[in-house]
């Protein structure tokens, strides 16, 4: 049997103990008269509501589900992820969407998050079990708007990464957590190389994953994008311009591996250039699930409130105190009426 308590136990002690002492004092008078009337049924209530915030419970069942994986994905929107230097000529964009979907495809009935991040990064997708959910939002991954952008910075995402680990890892310590941050690696706000290494402490709550790479090095243009379906990665828009350089040529971004290799070994993960669809299965056939939680995370304990028998007894009592109290008052009305 555990206790899974309705409250805090500061609150029941806070609500409890008061009525314990009203009802501890009102016997203790009524024992010196002789009658102690009512006040051993209402230590009774109030032992009743003692039993039920306490919420006892009993296993019901243990069972083994299909995996208890939480995939965290970690997605980079800023501009130079719409630099048209993945396979070919396509926006590393594309690569991103083909390879979310390829990884859910991957890790069936897991649980999915997506992260994004570029001028500022926000949870998009809390855990859920829907995999249409994430596919949907990956159709619907743009680049951020040019004219908003404020540069590339790889610790962005790393305080709302940070709540999603350590939220997730207190409500279902059991559970096994796979990240996956996607990016071309580009520090572009002036961001020291050292800045991944606040990554490090994330590390004890990753289990698996990758770091995956977008871009070359010789680099890719990149369209504008000012939040209509006409502009941004894949149309005919205005490239961004470089206005550091005479002349404002286009600017080029380019992959920065060196960064990558960083962040991977920081989160104790694989790196890996993306530089066209396909190959995915392979780096996730290593990331067997069983094996990391073989230390019997897969076990899954459910537990059955036995309340009810309490708050029978208690709703009993209550019919009682109220079937004396209107007696009571039955009694007294002649006397008072007028």
């Amino acid at each position: 049997m555990i206790l899974r308590l309705v409250w805090p136990v500061w609150a029941l002690v806070l609500v409890l103990t008061p009525l314990v002492g009203v009802v501890l004092a009102g016997w203790l008078a009524a024992r010196r008269s002789g009658d102690p009337g009512a006040w051993p049924r209402r230590g009774a209530m109030v032992l009743a509501t003692v039993v039920i915030g306490l919420a006892p419970a009993v296993p019901a069942e243990t069972r083994t589900v299909e995996t208890n994986a939480e995939v965290f994905f970690v997605v980079d929107r800023t501009g130079s992820m719409a630099a048209e230097d993945h396979d070919g000529a396509r926006p590393r964009l594309d690569g991103v969407r083909e390879d979310v979907a390829a990884l859910v495809e991957a890790l069936p009935a897991a649980r999915y998050s997506i992260i994004g991040f570029d001028s500022q990064a926000a949870r998009q997708l809390p855990l859920t079990t829907d995999a249409r959910a994430v596919r949907t939002w990956t159709q619907t991954l743009r680049q951020e708007i040019t004219d908003y952008s404020a540069g590339s910075s790889l610790d962005r995402p790393l305080p709302a990464l940070t709540e999603a680990l350590e939220g997730a890892a207190e409500r279902n310590p059991a559970n096994v957590r796979l990240v996956f941050l996607l990016t071309d690696g580009e520090n572009t706000d002036g961001a020291p190389p050292t800045a991944v290494a606040g990554y490090e402490a994330l590390a004890p709550l990753v289990d698996a994953g990758a770091v995956l790479g977008y871009g070359t090095a010789q680099g890719g243009r990149m369209r504008s994008y000012d939040g209509t379906e006409t502009t941004g990665a894949g149309t005919d828009a205005p490239f961004i311009l470089d206005h550091t350089r005479p002349g404002s040529p286009p600017a080029v971004s380019r992959i920065d591996e060196d960064n990558l290799r960083r962040l991977a070994a920081a989160l104790d993960v694989p790196y890996t250039h993306r530089l066209s669809p396909g190959g995915l299965a392979e780096l996730v056939a290593g990331v067997d699930v069983e094996e990391l939680a073989a230390d019997g995370r897969r076990d899954i304990s459910t537990y059955r409130d036995v309340t009810w028998p309490v708050a029978l007894v208690l709703a009993g009592l209550l019919a009682w105190e109220a079937y004396v109290l209107a007696a009571r008052w039955r009694r007294l009305r002649p006397a008072v009426a007028p």
